[in-house]
């Protein structure tokens, strides 16, 4: 387990972007937390670390999944807030996702009885109007 309490954005992206090096095909990572505790600036680093600083990376918040193409695999990036019920993960290619991809899940509780059972789980929570606190639990 590890513990982080990055004081900006900037170095909650950077915390991700090291989480990111290891990442590889069939690695799964759960980004839970309230709104606004950094789930997306997370998301963007870990993106950025392996596809590029250049690399635009909208919110999938109105699409519920992004992909991103990576040396080290394919990145979907889903933002599951606006999921009704958790079947509706396979229409967003859940399957092709968790089995030949690199896979970020924002609000994984909407995932239900879908949430694999290998994953890395990221805890973040807010401290204070720039600091948050991220909790990394190791598979």
């Amino acid at each position: 387990m590890s513990f982080y309490e990055p004081q900006s954005i900037d170095e909650t992206r950077a915390i991700a972007a090291n989480i990111a090096q290891t990442a590889k095909t069939g690695d799964v990572f759960l980004l839970e937390g309230n709104l606004g505790a950094g789930k997306s600036e997370f998301a963007r680093g870990f993106i950025k670390r392996l596809c590029g600083e250049s690399t635009e990376i909208p919110s999938p918040t109105f699409t519920l999944v992004q992909t991103y193409d990576s040396p080290n695999g394919v990145i979907w990036h889903f933002d599951l807030y606006r999921l009704k019920n958790a079947e509706e993960i396979f229409d967003l290619g859940w399957e092709d996702a968790i089995y030949d991809g690199i896979v970020l899940v924002e609000w994984p509780s909407r995932l239900g009885t879908h949430k694999p059972l290998r994953a890395k789980t990221i805890h973040m929570s807010v401290i204070n109007e720039t600091a948050r606190r991220i909790l990394v639990e190791d598979v």
